[in-house]
């Protein structure tokens, strides 16, 4: 691109400089969203992945097999990888070291060149410069040629050309960068969570790899807390793991990886024995969450063959009513996983793909490896069909239980439900609605609230287990048609039963308050599971929140201050000092109106937790396993995170 603007120059001076202008270092620190999405967590993570990135690059090119991240004490991140290393040599174009083109020119780097990189990952190729702008201190180390290579970097610029700084029998290429807090106001500290979880869904999408994260912020026995994942199998383990927590019908995992139409395509899926369809989509190690291309084409090849399949059979002789493309992808978990040389993406978040040529491609891939799945499997083979069969009875009992609800919504005039004490505030935008756990905390709400502003639902008890339930279930629960009333969105369709009418919501913050104890925990867990598998789109709309009551008064004399943990209240009890006395509050109940609204309604005061999905995939095992049947992991995840009082999604 940038060969193109010099040549042009002359011819137009302005376009030429406005685009040089554009493409700067500074522009980056202005506009740093424009880059990275946003700011916030999300962007911070994000650099990691950048950077990660061009490792795999190298990876995927053949050239490198060991990947470490190192989360550093001052929140320093250092990535380390034993590919070829960023070349050194004095690039002729800009008169400085090829390393130095790299880490400050927007849009350098070898993944533009196919003689170096067939396929790279990331979506937009933004790469290193980027994360160079937004870190105060940036180190670059290459190991190469015998040497070690080096140069710094401030705000994108370096400090000094390219020089050796010793000698070394190794290659590849180290990276170390600290974000800039003027940039990264609100938020510092990674997750090691998050990075950890990306290392593990990395190494599932490029078998053979080592990946590895160590926290040199926390130590367990005297040792840094580190994870190392390497997967032999890819796909197959990864739909595994993902569904450990899940029982399969079919006797092992339906997996295929080759090429169609020179686009490498590796697909995995596997049926259970649960309600909900799970189906995960990458393009270049990307999660593409809109879909696209692909997911399409995996759809109408999974659709196709089993329909096939099933009318030859004669299975469906007996049934009344046509099979819809939804039965096929009930109880079934499936990860599509696509290398695009030249990837085009559309949607909100640029994460949806729309190369026509890859939907033919996946659905001719998916079409000849279920059709020989299920020439060599008869015995699974029917256990799938009887699986679809029970899908389309069951859509056929929901599209009435569906009707019924669509019937008391607010826009078939059904009126909002009973319970509701609504706010007199008519712009979406500025109401919230607390979803309260019964009816005696709901009074109390009722009594604090601020009527102009905010709505109150109670829900009666724990709603439906919908991870466990079929879909008319669902949609006969009282609780949950009361849900979706007061929300004021529509049901979807009977093609798809979890779309959502947005433009008709009628609270823009939907707050869960629940007690702060184990039985509020499961409620809230309850709700969301909800949220998450059947208005997914609030929950990455940001509408979601969970409010968060105090769990101690501590008080002396005329003196008193909420805490919302132990250690919170051991520091008042410290300081007040002696003959200071603790409320505990076991639920909302024990609280009057003016607490509850000084607390956890009062917008000045209150702490609400956003709910987000950072990883889409994590979520769903989570899920699957705090509300499905297996105990054991469940178990195993409750004493990990013991120490948590509440889980974040």
């Amino acid at each position: 691109m940038s060969e193109e603007i010099n040549k042009n120059k002359n011819k137009n001076k302005y376009s030429a400089d406005s685009i040089q202008a554009l493409e700067g270092m500074e522009h980056v620190r202005k506009r740093p969203s424009m880059y990275i999405g946003d700011v916030g967590v999300r962007g911070l993570h994000h650099l990691v992945y950048e950077v990660v990135d061009n490792s795999i690059d190298e990876a995927m090119a053949g050239h490198c097999n060991e990947i470490n991240v190192s989360i550093n004490e001052d929140n320093s991140i250092t990535v380390t990888d034993n590919g070829r290393g960023i070349p050194v040599g004095i690039h002729k174009k800009e008169g400085v070291s090829a390393l130095e083109v790299v880490m400050t020119k927007i849009g350098a780097g070898g993944k533009f060149d196919k003689d170096s990189y067939k396929v790279s990952g990331g979506l937009h190729g933004v790469g290193v410069s980027v994360v160079n702008a937004l870190s105060d201190h940036l180190t670059a180390k290459v190991y190469r040629d015998g040497k070690i290579w080096i140069q710094e970097y401030e705000k994108g610029k370096a400090l000094y050309p390219v020089k050796t700084d010793g000698k070394t029998d190794k290659t590849g290429t180290e990276v170390t960068f600290r974000p800039d807090k003027s940039i990264f106001t609100e938020f510092h500290d990674y997750s090691y969570e998050t990075l950890s979880n990306r290392m593990r869904e990395l190494s599932f999408l490029n078998k053979g790899i080592v990946l590895s994260i160590t926290d040199k912020r926390t130590k367990v026995d005297g040792e840094f807390v580190s994870e190392t994942f390497k997967s032999n199998e890819g796909l197959k383990e990864f739909i595994r793991f993902l569904d450990e927590n899940r029982e399969p019908l079919t006797s092992d995992v339906i997996s295929m990886e080759g090429e169609k139409k020179n686009i490498p395509v590796e697909v995995a899926m596997i049926y259970n024995t649960s309600f909900s369809e799970n189906l995960h989509s990458y393009v270049n190690n990307i999660n593409t969450h809109e879909g696209g291309t692909h997911l399409a084409g995996f759809r109408r090849g999974l659709t196709s063959t089993l329909k096939k399949y099933a009318d030859s059979s004669g299975m469906l002789d007996k049934l009344k009513f046509e099979i819809a493309g939804d039965d096929f992808r009930e109880g079934l978990t499936a990860i599509i996983s696509v290398k695009v040389a030249e990837p085009q993406f559309e949607g909100q978040t640029k994460t949806k793909l729309g190369n026509r040529e890859v939907n033919s491609a996946v659905s001719q891939a998916v079409s000849e490896m279920l059709e020989n799945y299920l020439e060599e499997n008869p015995n699974d083979a029917k256990i799938i069909v009887d699986k679809v069969i029970l899908a389309a009875q069951a859509r056929h009992a929901a599209r009435k239980a569906r009707e019924m609800v669509q019937r008391k919504t607010v826009m078939s005039g059904g009126g909002l439900p009973g319970k509701l004490s609504d706010c007199s505030e008519q712009d979406p935008e500025l109401c919230e609605v607390f979803l309260v756990e019964g009816d005696s905390a709901g009074g109390t709400a009722k009594q604090g609230r601020d009527r102009n502003f905010q709505a109150i639902l109670p829900l009666r008890g724990k709603i439906l287990n919908v991870e466990k339930a079929m879909q008319h279930k669902v949609f006969e629960n009282q609780e949950i048609i009361n849900i979706y009333t007061a929300l004021g969105v529509t049901i979807g369709t009977e093609e798809d039963s979890k779309a959502l009418n947005l433009e008709k919501l009628r609270y823009h913050k939907i707050v869960i308050m629940c007690d702060a104890d184990v039985d509020g925990s499961h409620i809230a867990t309850l709700i969301l599971t909800f949220f998450f598998r059947y208005m997914k789109e609030l929950i990455e709309n940001g509408n979601i929140y969970i409010a968060t009551p105090p769990l101690y008064l501590v008080k002396k004399g005329a003196k008193k201050q909420y805490a919302w943990d132990d250690n919170e209240r051991d520091k008042l009890m410290e300081e007040f000092g002696q003959g200071s006395t603790i409320q505990r509050y076991k639920g909302l109940g024990e609280m009057n109106a003016i607490q509850l609204w000084e607390t956890t309604m009062n917008p000045e005061f209150r702490t609400f937790r956003k709910v987000t999905i950072d990883n889409a995939v994590e979520a769903d095992r989570v899920f699957s396993m705090l509300m499905g049947d297996e105990v054991p992991p469940r178990r195993e995840f409750i004493e990990k995170n013991a120490t948590y009082a509440n889980i974040d999604v």
